[in-house]
């Protein structure tokens, strides 16, 4: 009987179909006590039974992007499913990671707060839009990507049983990250407004009588997203302003994630959290170096924040990895201290805005809805209309879910182009309002958006 541990390594070093992948994903989510019961008739395949934080939070079940992993799909399929680009960061970035690697420090510890260069330049860069000066020692922790840096802030803050508030649809990460850090999460949809001809994103609005009835004692975070994954939407002041009175009224710490603060689209406005009255001393802001220049394995994000949320954070990162990759944090650097005189990220948005209305083009031209993107690299595509047999050969893992899974597996498999069910950044309660949505990334190259487009046209068949 194979091992727990061998187990994972096949998953590893094999494609695995997508059945096999469910049933032992499947199979982990059985009793614990299992893993330690078979030492008492002779089964030693599975000795030692594993936390039971990995049963909350999703954790041991099979995720959306395993199920529609570019291995579980044709090979000549277009990835528009995953958030990562398909060409390179600019060379003058990849430039400094390369003269980093030659050098002697960089390749070497760096300090738990970050190198003192890129804490440097996080200063100088990000000063303007905070509206304050910042202490390079006290208020900026480099961090092993932004979601390693979100999971430190869940560490240092959470207590067994406190509560994180978390608007829906949400990434996908913040929910093991909150439970394994023994937070409760709570949901609050944003909820989508459709009946316009071309709906936008701030079409996506929060109630804010729910929200309030959403904040009970136990409460001890909330969660934005802006601009925000999936949906594109970059919250107004008005709303922000609201956030930030219930904040206030129920002493929350707020963790702003603006990941995607340099994608901003259409002369929208993007407001940081932390600038409004009396917000800064309650959020962190998170932020990414693999958003900002297309580096998304490099793993280098920082957090921006006061000291009594900075402090306690990088005492939980510095036990979680010590320090994050020294190369690469001179070349974020090396991006940060070029990229105005450069015209970096204006040129950077000019060629995303192509790349989203180029996609558009293709859904406008199919007369399909979507949420016009404010902000970020995704789109929402309403895929209501679209009509798949109901005996369509659907793989063990997408059926029981939304109907969005299998829209999504059926396009893949039959036009040829991936997508992401939005269904799977909900909740269970809530996920029937993500059913009719797909959402796709255009962090790709031209070239690659325009086949995807041409593709799409064949949708035509199957709408009704």
């Amino acid at each position: 009987m194979m091992t727990l541990l061998s187990a994972f390594r096949v998953i590893q070093r094999s494609p695995l179909n997508i059945i096999t992948q469910y049933r032992f994903m499947s199979s982990l989510g059985g009793n614990l006590a299992h893993f330690s019961k078979g030492a008492l008739n002779g089964d030693r395949s599975n000795l030692i039974p594993f936390s039971s934080r990995l049963r909350g939070g999703r954790a041991l079940a099979q995720d959306v992007w395993s199920i529609y992993n570019a291995a579980n799909l044709p090979a000549d399929c277009i990835n528009l499913g995953q958030g990562y680009m398909n060409f390179s960061p600019p060379k003058w970035v990849t430039d400094a990671a390369d003269e980093a690697l030659r050098s002697l420090l960089p390749n070497h510890y760096s300090h738990p707060k970050g190198r003192i260069r890129l804490r440097n330049a996080i200063k100088n860069f990000y000063e303007k839009s905070f509206n304050r000066v910042l202490d390079v020692e006290t208020e900026i922790l480099v961090t092993s990507g932004a979601n390693q840096g979100q999971y430190s802030v869940f560490t240092a803050f959470l207590e067994q049983g406190d509560e994180v508030i978390m608007f829906e649809p949400f990434f996908d990460q913040y929910l093991p990250s909150v439970t394994f850090n023994g937070g409760t999460p709570v949901y609050v949809p944003l909820h989508p407004q459709t009946d316009a001809v071309t709906p936008n994103n701030s079409n996506w609005t929060i109630d804010f009588d729910e929200l309030r009835r959403a904040i009970t004692p136990k409460a001890k975070m909330l969660i934005i997203n802006t601009p925000h994954n999936p949906v594109g939407k970059v919250f107004t002041r008005e709303e922000l302003e609201k956030i930030a009175a219930l904040a206030e009224e129920f002493n929350l710490l707020v963790m702003a994630d603006e990941v995607y603060d340099c994608l901003v689209f259409d002369g929208k406005e993007h407001v940081r959290f932390a600038t409004l009255p009396g917000m800064w001393d309650r959020t962190v802001t998170v932020l990414s170096a693999g958003k900002a220049f297309a580096a998304t394995g490099w793993r280098v994000g920082w957090l921006i924040g006061p000291p009594s949320i900075i402090f306690p954070t990088l005492a939980a990162c510095t036990r979680i990895v010590f320090c994050s990759n020294s190369p690469l944090q001179e070349a974020a650097a090396a991006g940060l201290e070029q990229a105005a005189e450069r015209g970096f990220f204006e040129n950077q948005l000019k060629e995303y805005e192509e790349r989203r209305n180029i996609l558009l083009s293709a859904f406008d031209k199919l007369g399909m809805k979507y949420s016009h993107p404010e902000g970020s690299y995704f789109v929402l595509l309403d895929i209501s209309r679209v009509n798949f047999p109901e005996d369509y050969p659907f793989p063990e893992p997408v059926q029981g879910r939304g109907r969005d899974f299998k829209a999504c597996w059926f396009i893949a498999l039959e036009i040829g182009v991936s997508s992401i069910p939005v269904s799977e950044f909900y909740c269970e309660e809530h996920c029937t309002i993500g059913e009719n949505f797909a959402r796709f990334a255009f962090c790709k190259d031209v070239e690659t958006l325009r086949q995807a487009g041409e593709r799409l046209q064949r949708l035509a068949e199957y709408l009704v």
